[in-house]
């Protein structure tokens, strides 16, 4: 199942290479939000954190990767999946001896890789350095906030019927989440009743577990462990819809 697997992740990142709307939106979206806040914030001075202050440019590299996350977890996932079952290519892949289970897991691995890339950029260009003793808690990190992304977005797509209407449906419910759970502007300018509904939302605690992880005045490894708790039971949760509704037959017929 494990050969089966990266046979299949192989394929799906060609597909994903050869697709110029997956890319804009998975990779050059996220670098684009990033080299915009950067500039734009960038000259203000350090941005407050715990233990001290930080580069605000350095500040929003962990939200833009909570970000990229998410557009190749979820954005991207609900998007491929949603046009693979209405196009029937679900359906003759479960018509095949493949595990369910490994096609699933093929799709989870590109999301991974795909969400992997925005680290090196943020190192490469505003020289966001993680510290060598929190470099497990963001690799950690990125993986639960990965897996359970991937989760949320295959419960989603059981609830879209028209491969259309995946992409605005996932840009309406992350896009909001985006400004109030600290990725476009700091949780401190919000107020207090927006800032709480955020914490409510995992997009919040993936954020805030990832800036721990970059921030060097952490102490210790750096695991946010309620965060990660929080960001894992939302993928469970997600993980029992799609067990529960998720179908292999197109929807919209």
């Amino acid at each position: 199942m494990i050969r089966m697997a990266l046979h299949l992740f192989g394929y799906d990142l060609r597909a994903f290479l050869r697709n110029r709307q997956s890319q804009f939106f998975t990779l050059a979206l996220p670098i684009l939000f990033l080299v915009i806040f950067a500039s734009v914030f960038g000259g203000s001075g350090p941005t407050q954190v715990a233990g001290g202050q930080i580069s605000t440019s350095v500040y929003y590299v962990p939200g833009i990767i909570a970000l990229g996350v998410i557009a190749a977890c979820f954005g991207n996932l609900v998007a491929s999946v949603t046009a693979q079952r209405e196009r029937g290519v679900l359906k003759r892949r479960r018509a095949t001896p493949v595990p369910a289970a490994a096609v699933i897991a093929g799709r989870v691995l590109t999301a991974v890789v795909m969400a992997a890339v925005l680290p090196g950029i943020g190192w490469a260009a505003y020289g966001a350095h993680v510290p060598g003793r929190t470099a497990l808690a963001l690799v950690v990190t990125v993986v639960i906030g990965a897996a359970s992304f991937c989760c949320l977005g295959y419960a989603l797509t059981s609830l879209i019927r028209n491969e259309d209407a995946a992409l605005p449906a996932t840009m309406a419910l992350v896009l909001p989440l985006y400004f109030i759970s600290g990725v476009f502007v700091a949780v401190t300018v919000l107020p207090h009743w927006l800032a709480d509904v955020g914490e409510i939302f995992p997009v919040r605690h993936l954020a805030n577990a990832l800036l721990i992880a970059y921030n060097p005045h952490t102490t210790g490894l750096g695991f946010a462990g309620l965060d990660l708790l929080i960001v894992a039971a939302w993928g469970a949760a997600g993980l029992l819809i799609a067990v529960r509704n998720f179908s292999w037959l197109p929807l919209g017929r």
